[in-house]
């Protein structure tokens, strides 16, 4: 094997591994809309089915979320595209002393972390409202998302602008002006359809990065829903695999049309060149149908297959394959409920045996084998040391201490009391001034004449 074979063979490993990590997510997770599990996952696979799709159907709220979505990824478009190409514009017509400044300032929305634009949003028209015409009539989700999404969103529709009008010729508005051309004829027939390519993509992008928005979303959809803050709803509390259904519709939408755009672009380019030949005295190709291109027919016999065994797999046998499934697991439950039962009743017969029989004489520690148990009540009797207790009995009792048999002797009060009782009380020594007092509490205190 050449170096030339094991470059080659390491170079086709890390393109497998490259796609393998970026489309692996999405495979599984295309997988797990078609098992019948409630939960989503691929393993143990139950039962093959389209339930998911049907459920997904059904979710009113995720519904709901999507034309949200859709409606204000379509008003972000109409406010950002014309945004960033006045952006791009003005970018191209400013002098270069300040153009740096002028587009750091442009791109600074982009730095700003989305829950900052957000709030800033809805604090902002709020006040406004409240200041121009006493109430707050710019305080609805629609309004508010779609200002908020467009104020980044623009940013990124002016770089697309700004890259394509680098290509552009500024002779051509020239030429345009000197024919007598308007500057609104010169911007709609010269500059506008070089630069229709550029708004394509950046209506895309604009609609793709407001429908997946979340942090600046959150803030400014106020009581309404769309589809992000409805799956991050859903999965507080659990999902199931229509969110899997949902995530390969959303596949197959982008892959449908971004074959489309491959194939309209490749149909363009054969049409320039054939243009080009036409001009060079060449003889033209003729340009085939739409439907005549293969590529084109195989997208569609994939997305029917899909379908198509899709529907007979997911509606054939289902319903015998998760009777067959709640079997299996019941089965498996018992099993180990009684596997569970004789482990407990063959710990409960060693525990009787181990009562019963004789214990194993074992090696206990120096000064404990008369001990039986730890809660047995004679394990003290005999224990302590004759000479101990013998030195103990001649030592003489504190004083005070002789007529105490032990501390909780009932006795050892009695005597003390007699004793106390002959003892003459001390005279009680009064302050100056309260020799007329007899209790704090009583209420003759207050008849007593001022000790002043």
């Amino acid at each position: 094997m050449t170096s030339d074979h094991i470059r080659k063979m390491f170079t086709l490993l890390f393109v497998a591994g490259f796609f393998l990590f970026l489309f692996g997510p999405l495979i599984t997770m295309g997988l797990t809309a078609f098992n019948s599990s409630e939960f989503p996952r691929v393993t143990p696979w139950e039962c093959f089915t389209v339930e998911w799709f049907d459920v997904l159907r059904q979710d009113q709220r995720l519904m709901q979320g999507i034309k949200t979505s859709f409606f204000i990824g379509i008003g972000v478009v109409f406010v950002a595209v014309p945004l960033g190409l006045a952006g791009a514009l003005l970018l191209t017509q400013v002098p270069d002393r300040t153009r740096p400044w002028y587009y750091t300032i442009l791109i600074s929305p982009i730095l700003v972390p989305g829950v900052v634009l957000g709030i800033s949003t809805l604090i902002f028209w709020d006040r406004m409202g409240q200041m121009f015409f006493g109430d707050s009539v710019f305080y609805n989700g629609y309004f508010l998302t779609i200002l908020g999404q467009s104020t980044f969103i623009s940013a990124y529709t002016m770089l697309i602008f700004i890259a394509r009008l680098q290509r552009f010729d500024p002779a051509l508005e020239e030429a345009a002006l000197d024919l007598g051309a308007t500057h609104v004829q010169t911007f709609r027939k010269v500059l506008l359809p070089f630069l229709k390519p550029a708004i394509g993509s950046a209506a895309v992008l604009a609609f793709l990065a407001s429908f997946e928005n979340y942090n600046t979303t959150v803030f400014t959809v106020v009581s309404e829903a769309t589809l992000t803050t409805v799956l991050v709803s859903k999965v507080r509390y659990g999902i199931n695999p229509s969110i899997s259904a949902l995530a390969v519709v959303i596949i197959l939408i982008t892959l449908i049309g971004a074959c489309y755009y491959e194939l309209v672009k490749r149909r363009e380019l054969r049409a320039i060149d054939n243009a080009k030949r036409v001009a060079g005295g060449g003889a033209s190709v003729v340009q085939r149908r739409f439907f005549a291109e293969p590529a084109a027919w195989l997208i569609l016999l994939v997305f029917v297959v899909g379908l198509g065994t899709a529907f007979v797999a997911g509606t054939t046998g289902v319903d015998e394959c998760k009777v067959e499934v709640k079997e299996q697991k019941r089965v498996q439950t018992e099993a180990r409920i009684k596997a569970l039962n004789e482990r407990r009743a063959k710990e409960e017969a060693s525990a009787e045996n181990d009562s019963v029989s004789p214990a194993e004489p074992r090696t206990r520690a120096k000064g404990t084998e008369n001990f039986n148990s730890i809660f047995q009540k004679d394990n003290l009797e005999g224990q302590m040391d004759s000479s101990k207790s013998d030195e103990s009995s001649d030592k003489p009792a504190r004083k005070g201490t002789e007529n105490f048999n032990s501390m909780f002797d009932q006795g050892n009060l009695q005597g003390e009391e007699s004793e106390a009782e002959t003892r003459p009380e001390p005279e009680p020594k009064s302050r100056k001034g309260t020799e007329n007092f007899n209790n704090i509490f009583d209420p003759g205190n207050l008849n007593q004449p001022d000790a002043k």
